[in-house]
């Protein structure tokens, strides 16, 4: 920039020059040109030393305008690094935490894998599955009515020697309903192990069915008995599963049962049987209470009768004492009046007042 005014002031210098020596070329021309070229130099100077100033000038505030522009570039930089840092922080945590609840999830998922195995182990014998089946129903039963509610007894023995598992004092029209717990298990699971072939299936399948009629036989001819119990016995599945098999694909099943007035439950069903025969028991208690009030206030309410008309016939007798009690007043008063007249000896004002007396009367 500087050369180039430089360049344009020596232009006009040489222009200048020329008009000069095209005017009047002698000493006193040359002279002026000399004090016009020092001037011009001069100014020249001057003009570069204050074009420097107010370049440095100008540099220096865009300078400091940048270095502050940084400055702040990088406070709000770091603000937000600090701020993604603490949010990516309580990320990672929460992460280690749901990894570590899932692990002791698994934990848990791998220990009950061994009890499920443990489980099954056990289930393999008869016996052991009929006393699960018996503890399972017996806390049912406890957790519907109690433990000393005298709605159900447990392994009892009936009068033709059989022993139910339990025997529940069900409302009428139900009556005495006999419960027993069945749990056919192995030939369950091999009609539904999809490892066996099919004919060994559908043969598992036939034996399953057969295990199910003599049960439901059983049910029927020992715990149905005339004059003692229900028309009708409850079997009792503790496995859902089974449950569910029988009366999603065994409808025959369901039918032989029916007509041998059995009932086929499981674990959620004879709930939800019982949960209906505690509500029915607690309505005629209800009930009966609220006989033995309305008995009661129907009474009360012959007593406060009772009461009411002796209490209005003190009433009256007390108004005929208060006006036999204002008689006798006045009469003492006359009394009173005639000793104090005989006491101050004024018989003739005392016979004028009989004279008074007499004339009223």
């Amino acid at each position: 920039m500087e050369y180039v005014i430089v360049g344009m002031l020596g232009v006009l210098i040489i222009l200048q020059v020329g008009n000069l020596f095209k005017k009047k070329n002698d000493t006193e021309t040359i002279e002026r040109l000399g004090k016009l070229e020092l001037g011009m130099v001069k100014e020249i100077g001057e003009f570069k030393v204050s074009f420097a100033n107010d370049i440095r000038k100008d540099f220096d505030t865009l300078v400091e305008k940048i270095d502050r522009k940084l400055t702040e570039i990088n406070m709000r930089v770091t603000e937000r690094l600090d701020q993604s840092l603490e949010k990516t922080n309580k990320t990672f945590a929460n992460v280690l935490e749901r990894l570590s609840k899932i692990d002791e999830a698994q934990k848990r998922i791998d220990g009950l894998g061994e009890d499920i195995v443990s489980l099954q182990s056990i289930l393999t014998d008869k016996k052991t599955r009929g006393i699960y089946g018996e503890m399972n129903l017996n806390m049912l039963l406890e957790n519907a009515f109690g433990t000393n509610s005298g709605v159900f007894d447990i392994q009892h023995k009936m009068s033709n020697g059989f022993i139910a598992d339990a025997l529940l004092y069900a409302p009428a029209p139900l009556g005495t309903i006999a419960i027993d717990s069945k749990f056919p298990l192995e030939n369950y699971e091999r009609m539904t192990n999809k490892k066996l072939t099919h004919e060994e299936r559908v043969a598992a399948e036939k034996q399953f069915k057969v295990d199910f009629r003599k049960h439901i036989d059983a049910i029927s001819s020992k715990y149905i008995i005339p004059g003692e119990t229900a028309g009708e016995a409850i079997m009792f599945l503790p496995a859902e599963a089974i449950f569910a098999e029988v009366n999603a694909y065994h409808t025959d099943i369901l039918n032989y049962a029916y007509a041998k007035k059995v009932w086929i439950t499981s674990p959620t069903t004879l709930m939800s049987t019982l949960t209906v025969i505690e509500m029915i028991l607690k309505n005629m208690e209800r009930d009966k209470y609220a006989k033995i009030i309305h008995d009661e206030l129907n009474k009360l309410a012959v007593e406060f009768d009772r009461y009411k008309e002796r209490w209005d016939k003190l009433a009256r007798n007390i108004n005929t004492v208060s006006k036999s009690v204002e008689e006798l007043n006045t009469t003492s008063e006359k009394i009173s009046r005639r000793f104090d007249s005989i006491n101050k000896v004024e018989v003739d004002k005392l016979m004028h007042d009989e004279e008074k007396v007499l004339v009223h009367n």
